[in-house]
């Protein structure tokens, strides 16, 4: 049967992207759709309770375009091809995904505890993907499953990758933290004048003021260090990004360069490559005379000449 020839569907889910909504209902409004699709003969619409008008869910087209092109082999050598892809299935990282969807299964429970299903009701949820009607039907929020399940198997697994994806883009947001701060620092000043003020007895707070010599009031003022520059210097210093951890400093770079092209000896002192390869060939001609003074021991050996005697060597 042709595109042509088919009938509208009798129900359809429908998607609403101003709520993110779905469900599922009869087509208000059925239209004939363009020449050139491929999925379907008919567009669906229906009116959704927000007020927008809502549109057939796309997985809904996904999957039957999915049905209309999925044809299987018909010949025996295309059964044995497809037999033939099966061969060495799962690999290991298969069996890992399916030990994932296993595992997430069990812990399902656990995690609805500390992250019950709530649509919308999370800080995360704005940037959220997830159908909302389906999260609703769920114990726990989708999103923090996968986090949960990751870390468990990471753990399980004693293998730290798994969490490398999560762990660089917590340490992005980290950097991008710090410099915001050092933004505002810069914006701010590195110091801060802030009126001294002081409570007087009827409970109220003034600021202490004095008459200077040309009979003006001026404010005292307290000069103190940004309040930022502690939490950024923290925040430096445990994420390991200082000079010091970068070998960035003066005197890092001092030492560097004065050890290029040196070699260290065992005395712990610095020596240059001429020096090296000076010693070097002494210590092969040395060990031209040491084979020497050995061979000759060896054939005044009274022990040796004894034992070539007895042998009528």
């Amino acid at each position: 049967m042709g595109m042509a020839e088919e009938s509208p569907l009798k129900t359809v889910v429908f998607r609403c992207k101003a709520c993110k909504s779905t469900f599922e209902a009869e087509p208000a409004r059925v239209e004939e759709a363009p020449a050139d699709d491929d999925v379907h003969a008919w567009r669906y619409f229906h009116p959704c309770e927000c007020g927008a008008e809502a549109q057939q869910a796309p997985w809904q087209r996904a999957a039957m375009k999915a049905w209309r092109c999925c044809t299987g082999p018909k010949t025996p050598e295309g059964k044995a091809a497809v037999r033939e892809n099966l061969r060495g299935h799962p690999t290991p990282e298969e069996a890992l995904r399916t030990r994932f969807n296993g595992m997430k299964h069990g812990l399902n429970a656990r995690t609805a505890t500390y992250f019950p299903a709530k649509p919308d009701g999370y800080a995360f949820c704005a940037s959220c993907e997830v159908d909302r009607e389906w999260c609703r039907q769920q114990p726990c929020c989708e999103k923090q499953t996968g986090l949960f399940m990751k870390h468990h198997a990471a753990f399980e697994q004693r293998n730290p990758k798994h969490l490398m994806g999560i762990y660089a883009d917590f340490h992005a947001a980290l950097m991008g933290t710090v410099s915001e701060c050092l933004r505002r620092i810069i914006g701010d000043g590195v110091m801060l004048h802030v009126p001294k003020t002081y409570v007087d007895k009827d409970g109220r707070c003034l600021v202490v003021e004095y008459i200077n010599e040309r009979g003006e009031v001026c404010q005292v003022h307290d000069v103190m260090a940004h309040p930022l520059f502690k939490p950024v210097a923290e925040l430096i210093t445990r994420m390991g990004i200082s000079l010091s951890d970068l070998a960035m400093t003066p005197k890092q770079g001092e030492e560097e360069a004065a050890t290029m092209g040196r070699l260290q000896s065992e005395a712990g002192e610095q020596e240059t490559l001429a020096a090296f390869e000076e010693r070097k060939v002494k210590a092969l001609e040395d060990l031209s005379g040491m084979i020497q003074r050995a061979q000759a021991a060896k054939a005044g050996d009274p022990v040796l000449i004894e034992y070539q005697q007895q042998n009528g060597e």
